[in-house]
């Protein structure tokens, strides 16, 4: 069998590819996984893997590190309200404290979807499927960002508002940003910046190209996720019907098809008509244009008209 072949095979058939297997399992996402892959750090059924296009078929044993993996659960996905102090990394080199050892042992592992830096805070997505966290970390989702900003120095609201149309800060191009201004007191002002992105370090990284020191950053929403209430280092699952309903992660395959088909119906229903053709005019015998030296057309009913007899 070619590998063309082989590719072509439904994935049902074939098993899940592995490091797609990891990542939904909680290991590390997909990317990292495959890192893994290639240092020989992952086997399966006692071998070592040597190429991330692997497939785990029912009953593979699998382990990382010499640690084995369990079968992925079902998809869980939390609120955290992370603190001012900690790297959104499960090892850090300098002995920094992580959020995830300040987790309660109970959730699991979990890999977080996106990060804040060490002086940021708010709200910070976990999940233990690696896949559904690269997924959501996209641009191309549409989700937006929203933060609260704390700054010093002379705020420009029209700089502020020129942000909507991208800009480009040492060399590096940032898509576009909306940042209001909600209060200020003396060269102190709170803003509301909303993104898409999120690149390293971006708001910080803008701010100070406009003359402004963040001096507090604390994320409010991801998406439809909100931060709400929920307390400094505070951990809350998100329901499963809120999974459903924002993510269609849980829903019966049933049930998918038809809000899919429901949600393609009220988009063509909400959609404007489509400008209908007139219909072409139609045109008469007696409007078409006589060709030169033709003879004159013959009055109508001139055949049944009787003749009168001529007078000796």
């Amino acid at each position: 069998m070619t590998d063309e072949t082989e590719d072509a095979a439904p994935e049902a058939e074939r098993g899940e590819r592995l490091a797609k297997y990891l990542a939904r399992a909680g290991i590390a996402s997909r990317r990292d996984a495959e890192k893994l892959i290639a240092e020989g750090k992952v086997k399966m059924n006692g071998k070592v893997v040597e190429t991330p296009a692997t497939f785990v078929t029912e009953g593979a044993r699998i382990s990382v590190d010499g640690k084995p993996v369990q079968p992925a659960e079902r998809t869980r996905l939390f609120r955290h309200h992370k603190p001012d102090g900690v790297v959104t990394t499960h090892k850090d080199p300098q002995g920094r404290p992580t959020v995830f050892e300040r987790l309660p042992p109970a959730i699991g592992r979990v890999v977080s979807i996106g990060r804040l830096d060490l002086t940021s805070e708010g709200l910070l997505l976990l999940t233990n499927d690696g896949e559904l966290a690269r997924k959501l970390e996209l641009p191309s989702n549409g989700w937006l960002r929203r933060y609260r900003v704390r700054v010093y120095g002379a705020v420009d609201e029209k700089s502020l508002a020129a942000l909507s149309r991208g800009i480009t800060v040492d060399g590096v191009a940032y898509g576009p940003i909306e940042a209001g201004l909600d209060s200020r007191r003396g060269a102190i002002a709170w803003l509301t910046v909303s993104l898409k992105e999120g690149k390293n370090r971006e708001i910080r990284r803008v701010m100070q190209h406009l003359g402004l020191h963040v001096t507090r950053l604390i994320r409010t929403a991801y998406g439809p996720f909100q931060l709400g209430t929920l307390p400094k280092g505070g951990v809350e699952e998100v329901h499963p019907k809120v999974m459903r309903e924002q993510l269609g992660i849980g829903e019966a395959p049933q049930k998918k098809r038809r809000r899919e088909q429901e949600e393609a119906a009220a988009a063509a229903a909400a959609a404007p008509p489509e400008p209908v053709a007139p219909k072409p005019k139609r045109v008469r015998p007696e409007n078409i244009p006589r060709a030169r030296n033709a003879e004159p057309p013959k009055p109508k009913h001139a055949a049944n008209r009787r003749r009168k007899p001529s007078r000796p």
